[in-house]
């Protein structure tokens, strides 16, 4: 059986768009508040579908492919460790407070959360896990689909043709 090499970047695109419809909606319907943490994960999200998009636009360039596949595992990685992070922070360290100077990441989310409030707009705090589902917190679900996000773009870049 042959699989399309659309396959994995159209995985990617709606997997993108629909963890963050998934949390938009979750957040405005259960009256969740999102963390800093959990707005950078949506960033990375939209970031995994844009890459996608490329990756479908460029199918047949294999060089600008190869970077679409590369973009979407690179993100993905980076939302493992943020989710991984943040899980650690709920299971481990719920006393963590945050003093000093805002990270780069907080301020990127601050800025995008005045442009786009729906989106962006962060109120929660970061080691409050606030919903579960079978004993995993939202950040769990996060890092389980990082996980296999990274893993679909893994197989984009590293398939053969």
């Amino acid at each position: 059986m042959r699989i399309s090499p659309r396959l994995p970047f159209a995985v990617s695109l709606f997997a993108g768009i629909g963890l963050v419809i998934a949390a938009v909606a979750m957040a405005q319907l259960m009256r969740l508040a999102a963390c800093p943490l959990c707005i950078l994960q949506r960033m990375l999200d939209l970031a995994i579908a844009a890459a996608a998009i490329l990756g479908l636009l460029t199918i047949r360039i294999r060089a600008l492919n190869a970077l679409a596949a590369l973009l979407m595992a690179c993100f993905a990685a980076t939302g493992v460790f943020v989710a991984g992070y943040q899980t650690y922070l709920q299971r481990f360290a719920r006393d963590t407070q945050c003093s000093g100077a805002m990270a780069w990441w907080e301020v990127l989310v601050d800025w995008a959360g005045e442009k786009s409030p729906l989106l962006f707009q962060a109120s929660g705090l970061c080691s409050e896990p606030g919903w579960k589902f079978i004993g995993l917190s939202i950040a769990e679900w996060s890092l389980l689909a990082f996980c296999f996000l990274t893993l679909v773009g893994l197989f984009a870049l590293l398939r053969r043709r």
